[in-house]
């Protein structure tokens, strides 16, 4: 069983920062790649951003690239998301996503969710 557990969304005005963080009760957590997925109200889900096992392969959408940074730290089954120059059109339910390969092909090989962090900034 798979557990993924989000934190650290809130409330801030645009321009400001968050990091997110996601649990992951999982044996072997860096064997796995891992990424993160949001949601906007009235829309599907989207890509944020993938880390593979050993974190040297990294992958963003572009709509975050330069502000956003994922991060892993195998040691303690977590994954971060750090989210700078945040943006109105950032606010969304953020989701850690985990996979059950070590180098991830697509936001399709996810296949574990976490229940979501909501982020809102205001402008």
């Amino acid at each position: 069983q798979v557990q993924l557990v989000e934190s650290g969304g809130g409330l801030v005005q645009a321009g400001g920062s968050l990091r997110l963080s996601c649990a992951a009760s999982r044996r072997s957590f860096g064997t796995y790649a891992m990424g993160w997925f949001r949601q906007a109200p009235g829309k599907e889900r989207e890509f944020v951003a993938s880390i593979n096992w050993s974190g040297n392969e990294i992958d963003y959408t572009d709509s975050v690239k330069g502000r956003f940074t994922i991060s892993r730290d195998n040691a303690k089954n977590t994954v971060y998301l750090q989210m700078m120059a945040l943006k109105p059109e950032d606010t969304a339910v953020y989701y850690c996503a985990g996979s059950n390969v070590g180098q991830i092909d697509g936001p399709a090989g996810f296949v574990y969710w976490g229940q979501g962090t909501q982020v809102t900034v205001s402008s």
